[in-house]
């Protein structure tokens, strides 16, 4: 079994191939939410590019819970005007036999203070960050939950009317359903709160909810976090459960990936080797972290399996799926070379391009490894703004700056938010 080849899921969605390009955010959207000729630009390019799968960047549920500015919004009924939005962008996803899901999320208490200064979360626990970008949040009410829980499936039905061929629910990486899965973010005593089947009844009512309102043949996956990797977080454990259930419901898809805001594993998997380990020990190592743990999932019960998280090379991503492993997933690199997976299956090449060592910038006290905890987030969100970039210059049909500083893309992209907000 290869990458290359084609195959169905038992919910009856077909892929032309195994590889997805993951969700990232594109801040593109004006403060309509409207997706526009931007987006239909990057997803037109994306799909031209090879991947039997895309997942869009996250749309939101709730215009107050941004993950950021520029998000593309389902709140309410739609215009005509968006309706027909939404079909373009769905039909330049869909392109060349390409399959299109939308990732539907709320960012709780991931919401910029620029955004909402007090979001709703599952508790009162504000994010350890330097910087005041988070507020402390508000405890969500019993109907605002229920309100929230049928929002999901407003967007699911949004995007099936729109031509898209499925829904990503993001339950991972911080973002509110990520936050009641936590203990450490999930302080509640009522039944949304307090033992595992309890946290996880807010993912598991939005799954049922969601799959009610679009009905059979129509995509529905979730995005889960491994692990939180927080001491008292949302542990391997849990998600071996919690996958059970999911398989139970009938999930389509489980994409599993892993961190937080306070803990970045999913932004940077190059930042779980030391910098001086020499490259191709670095890549190994990062493309077999999450392998491992699906392979764990794999040998209990699991919905068919989607992993995302550092593969550069051909040879890892065909192992993955000779594995087991339903998808692989891809991200980064395909803000700065949207061909890459095209160029991987017609044997062009034998792994991803390597953008990472242009984010490294200045020395250990000013780099990504400083031992200054305010440096290293800055750094961080630096090398986010770089892909961010790029990712805007697809949409906007430029070319692609590979020499950009990152630190002027932070620059540029904080005049962008302030734009869109």
């Amino acid at each position: 079994m290869t990458i290359a080849e084609a195959f169905s899921l038992p919910g009856g969605s077909r892929f032309k191939n195994r590889v997805a390009k993951s969700a990232m955010t594109e801040g593109l959207a004006a403060r309509d939410g409207v997706p526009n000729a931007e987006h239909v630009q990057l997803y037109r390019r994306w799909a031209a590019g090879g991947c039997g799968l895309l997942i869009t960047g996250n749309v939101q549920v709730d215009r107050h819970h941004l993950e950021r500015p520029g998000n593309v919004i389902v709140d309410g009924p739609l215009s005509e005007a968006a309706a027909a939005a939404w079909r373009d962008w769905a039909a330049a996803a869909t392109a060349n036999g390409t399959q299109a899901w939308v990732q539907i999320s709320h960012a709780g208490r991931q919401t910029q203070v620029t955004v909402n200064k007090t979001p709703k979360a599952p508790s009162a626990v504000q994010l350890q960050l330097p910087g005041g970008m988070f507020g402390v949040p508000e405890p969500l009410t019993e109907a605002e939950i229920h309100d929230l829980i049928a929002r999901f499936a407003h967007a699911a039905k949004v995007a099936q009317d729109a031509g898209f061929n499925g829904v990503q629910i993001h339950a991972a990486h911080g973002y509110l359903i990520s936050q009641f899965l936590s203990p450490l973010a999930n302080r509640r005593t009522d039944q949304w709160g307090g033992s595992l089947e309890n946290r996880a009844r807010f993912l598991i009512a939005t799954v049922k909810a969601v799959r009610a309102a679009v009905g059979p043949g129509f995509g529905v996956g979730v995005k889960l976090n491994s692990a939180d990797f927080q001491k008292g977080g949302f542990a391997f454990d849990d998600c071996l459960i919690v996958a059970g259930w999911l398989a139970d419901l009938g999930v389509d898809m489980l994409e599993i990936s892993g961190g937080t805001y306070e803990q970045p594993a999913m932004m940077d998997m190059e930042g779980m080797t030391p910098r001086d380990t020499p490259v191709q020990a670095s890549t190994a190592a990062r493309e077999a972290y999450f392998v491992d743990l699906a392979k764990a999932l794999l040998a209990a019960k699991t919905p068919p399996l989607l992993v995302t998280g550092g593969f550069r090379t051909l040879r890892a991503m065909d192992a993955a799926v000779g594995s087991g492993i339903t998808m692989v997933g891809v991200a980064r690199p395909l803000c700065a070379a949207p061909d890459a997976v095209a160029d991987l299956l017609d044997g062009q090449s034998a792994e991803l391009p390597r953008f990472e060592d242009r984010l490294r910038i200045g020395p250990s006290l000013l780099g990504p490894r400083s031992p200054i905890k305010l440096v290293r987030a800055i750094n961080g969100f630096a090398a986010q703004a770089w892909y961010y970039t790029q990712i805007r210059n697809i949409a906007a049909d430029r070319p692609i700056i590979a020499e950009l500083n990152p630190f002027w893309a932070f620059l540029s992209e904080n005049r962008e938010n302030k734009a869109r907000s």
